[in-house]
This record gives C-alpha cells, sequence and structure tokens, in this order.
C-alpha cells in the first residue's frame, strides 16, 4: 500500500473596500519538502474579505486534489489560513451564521473527505505567498486582464518553509486531545469532564465550546497537548494564540461644544471641529504615521469624527469606514445644554439618569443599556471582520467607556468615574477566545 501524501494549503483572499472589488490566492506545498506543488488565484468581482477568503480556501482544496484525481487516492491536507474566521468555522468551533458565508462552507467541507482535512490559524506574515497571489489577482481585475501562473511572483516573498513533521498514525490526535482535555482540567482545578471554555457574542462569533471538540482539530490536539504551559499575562487568563483585534479608541478632537462641557450627542446640532479641534486631529495624525500600525480606520457617522478621522485618513493614505454604531448617545432635551443647566431644569430626570443605566435622558434619549447594546453589535461586528488587524476607532466619550466598561466587565456605573479627554487615545484588544484586553486608557501624550 502505498503511503498517503500530505499536502499544505494555504489561502487568503481580500477586497479593496469590503465590500469592493476582491480576488483570492492559493497554493499547495508538498508537507515533507516545502515545495510548491500548484497555485491558484483569480479576481472574483466585487466581495467582502470573508467571501473572498472562502473562495480561497475552496480553490486551495481544489488544486489539491486535482493533483490526485484518483477517488481512491485522497491526500492528507493541513490549511494554513490568517482568517480566524475561517479556520473556526471551518474546524466546527464556530457556528455559521450569515447566510452568504454557509454556502461557502458547505463546497468547501464537500471537496474531500473531512476526516482528512485539518485547520490551522497563522499570522499574516507566515501568509505571505497566498496574499501576495490574491493582490496580484485583484490587480489583475482592476486593470481587466486575467491573472496569469506565469507571471506571478507571488512566491519570491514567502517566507521559507518548515516541512511539517510526521503526526504519526491514526488516533494520535485523538490521544493528543485527550491530554489537551487533562491538562486544561488540571489547569482549571476540575476533571477531565470540564464543560464550556468560553462563549462570545455576535453575528460570526464562536458560540460555545466544549473541550472535546479540541478533538477534531489534528494541530490543536498536537499544540495543547505540550506539556509546557501557554505564558500568562500578568494575572489575566492564557491567551488566545492567534493575533487579536486591536482597536485604537480616538475620541474626537474638540468642537465649540467640548470646553464648556455642554451636552453634545447624536440628536443635537452635529458641530464641527473648533481650530483646536483640527490641530488635535492633525497632531494625532501625525503620532499614528510615527507608530505606523493603524491597518484601518473606521468612524462615527457625526461630523466631529469623520473630521478627525479624515485628518488621520490623509496622512496614513487609508480609507474611511463608517459605522452608525459608533455614533454618541442621544442626549434628548439635554443636548446643548450645561450639566448645571440640566441639574436646574430637569433635576429629577437627571437624578434618576445618573442611578439607573435603564433610564433615558428628557425628550426620547437613549439609556446607557441601550446604548451599550448599539455598541456591543458594533463591536462584533467590527471584530469579526477585522480579526488580526490593529483598527483605528474614532468616536466619542459614550461608545469609548462602554467598550472599555463591557471590556472590563464593569457595571455602568463605572463609566462616571473614566477621564476621557478631547482627541485622547484608548486601546481594547479583542481575542477569538473571547477574551478582552484594555491596554490604554485616555493617553494625550500626542497633544503636548
Amino acid at each position: 500500500m502505498s503511503a498517503v501524501r500530505r499536502l499544505v494549503v494555504e489561502a487568503d483572499g481580500g477586497s479593496r473596500g469590503n465590500p469592493g472589488p476582491a480576488g483570492y490566492g492559493a497554493v499547495v506545498i508538498d508537507a515533507a519538502t516545502g515545495e510548491t506543488l500548484a497555485e491558484a488565484a483569480e479576481y472574483i468581482g466585487v466581495a467582502t474579505n470573508n467571501v473572498a477568503e472562502y473562495r480561497g480556501l475552496i480553490a486551495g482544496l481544489t488544486a489539491a486534489k486535482a493533483l490526485f484525481p484518483d477517488a481512491g487516492a485522497s491526500p492528507e491536507v493541513h490549511v494554513r489560513m490568517d482568517s480566524k474566521l475561517v479556520v473556526e468555522q471551518m474546524s466546527g468551533r464556530w457556528k455559521i451564521k450569515h447566510p452568504d458565508m454557509k454556502p461557502l462552507a458547505a463546497r468547501a467541507a464537500a471537496i474531500l473527505p473531512p476526516s482528512s482535512v485539518t485547520y490551522e490559524w497563522i499570522p499574516r506574515a507566515q501568509n505571505k505567498h497566498a496574499d501576495r497571489l490574491a493582490n496580484e489577482a485583484m490587480d489583475a481585475g482592476r486593470d481587466g486582464r486575467p491573472w496569469e501562473a506565469s507571471t506571478s511572483t507571488a512566491e519570491l516573498d514567502a517566507p521559507a518553509r518548515t516541512p511539517l513533521p510526521d503526526r504519526g498514525p491514526p488516533g494520535d490526535a485523538v490521544a493528543g486531545a485527550a491530554k489537551a482535555r487533562a491538562a486544561l482540567a488540571a489547569a482549571r482545578g476540575g476533571t477531565a469532564d470540564a464543560g464550556t471554555l468560553f462563549e462570545v457574542e455576535g453575528p460570526e462569533s464562536p458560540e460555545p465550546t466544549d473541550v472535546t471538540a479540541i478533538a477534531g482539530s489534528e494541530a490543536a490536539a498536537a499544540s495543547a497537548s505540550v506539556a509546557t504551559p501557554a505564558p500568562q499575562l500578568g494575572w489575566s487568563a492564557a491567551p488566545d494564540l492567534g493575533a487579536p483585534a486591536t482597536f485604537v479608541l480616538l475620541r474626537h478632537g474638540e468642537t465649540a461644544l467640548t470646553p464648556e462641557k455642554r451636552f453634545s450627542g447624536s440628536g443635537g446640532t452635529d458641530p464641527e471641529l473648533s481650530a483646536t479641534g483640527r490641530d488635535q486631529a492633525a497632531r494625532a495624525a501625525v503620532h499614528f504615521a510615527a507608530l505606523g500600525t493603524v491597518q484601518e480606520i473606521v468612524s462615527s457617522p457625526l461630523r466631529r469624527c469623520r473630521e478627525t478621522a479624515a485628518a488621520v485618513a490623509e496622512r496614513l493614505g487609508l480609507d474611511v469606514r463608517i459605522e452608525d454604531g459608533l455614533r454618541e448617545s442621544d442626549f434628548g432635551a439635554w443636548e446643548g445644554l450645561t450639566f448645571g443647566e440640566v441639574r436646574e431644569r430637569y433635576e429629577d430626570d437627571l437624578t434618576a439618569w445618573l442611578a439607573d443605566p435603564e433610564t433615558a435622558p428628557t425628550g426620547g434619549g437613549e439609556s446607557f443599556t441601550e446604548v451599550a447594546d448599539r455598541v456591543a453589535a458594533a463591536r462584533d461586528r467590527l471584530t469579526a471582520r477585522y480579526a488580526g488587524r490593529t483598527v483605528l476607532l474614532v468616536t466619542h466619550v459614550t461608545p469609548i467607556k462602554t467598550l472599555v466598561r463591557l471590556a472590563l466587565e464593569a457595571p455602568a456605573r463605572s463609566m462616571f468615574r473614566m477621564e476621557l479627554s478631547a482627541a485622547s487615545i484608548s486601546t481594547v484588544a479583542y481575542y477569538g477566545d473571547g477574551n478582552a484586553s484594555v491596554r490604554l486608557l485616555n493617553d494625550t501624550s500626542h497633544l503636548r
């Protein structure tokens, strides 16, 4: 009996606009030698990043199968992608809720026997070959021509590959999963039947996952069974191995209302930046250009945020995506008033608002609970879209404090104890396992 051929598929997809002009790339590699056996790339028209990534996976698996046309000679395929969403969904650890993703996932799952395909998340820097193929395809589509393998230079910038170690005979993965369950139980001081590990809410986030699901991924089982525990971050839980979605939270610059400490929400006059605010936005732009870490920019739809975001975007050469969920709270009849004026006119309403997150401002504004629901939904959309990316969110006091509060699992009243200056920077990182890490709050050093 001939030995089963072991292959690696690296796949990626991209969209310039999300949705926008999109393309995918995939490469099939001999696991034993690291040799490239096949490449695939295609411009697919207007699509989202996630659709393009799934199309790349489908192309890679199809190319791997085509190398072995005999139905009885299916190879073992290890898929490596920098899309946390695709890897977790295809591994069965996250449910697929988006209607556009379900048929694509079904197509991918039907190409090869599920038992012969495993999945691994890798950092973007380790997926350069497929990434360059996807960009070549998008460039070709922009120029109105098909992608041609004969002219591709994608492999030239690919990182050096290390052959995959032999994973041993069938059954090793299950044994590794058993070790992983035992190690997790020991770390928790419990038994090997420990239950739910994590739960994250959102349209494309993971459902509750039992530790037994680890057995479905040989790569996860092999890495989890290593005796050395994962490093800890301070007193926090062990970090997820994937790169987080990092949200750099920039409060907009000053408006004419800011120095007077007037309520200025989404139900008011939508003021523009003042001269001071424009200077603050420019200083923030210089700061982010020097750091060179911001990869995407998302803004509240209100004018003061769009103007702040535009200043940074121009300096970084990036586009700005608008997210309505990041708008400021609607303060109802309090819009444009100072705190003292509100206390004078609506004392009972203000007292109730300060005491109860369910209470809305006078005149039909938004309660803190309503704002938190809206902001959390936006957070979930953005973390799914920008997994592994560093994204600048230009928004307001209430959404930023809400994101920090939710990350800390703190009560609503904690928001009254946070200071947040105009054009200040805060940072929260969101990991694929549902953990969040607050890394910075109210930094104004770039304004000095």
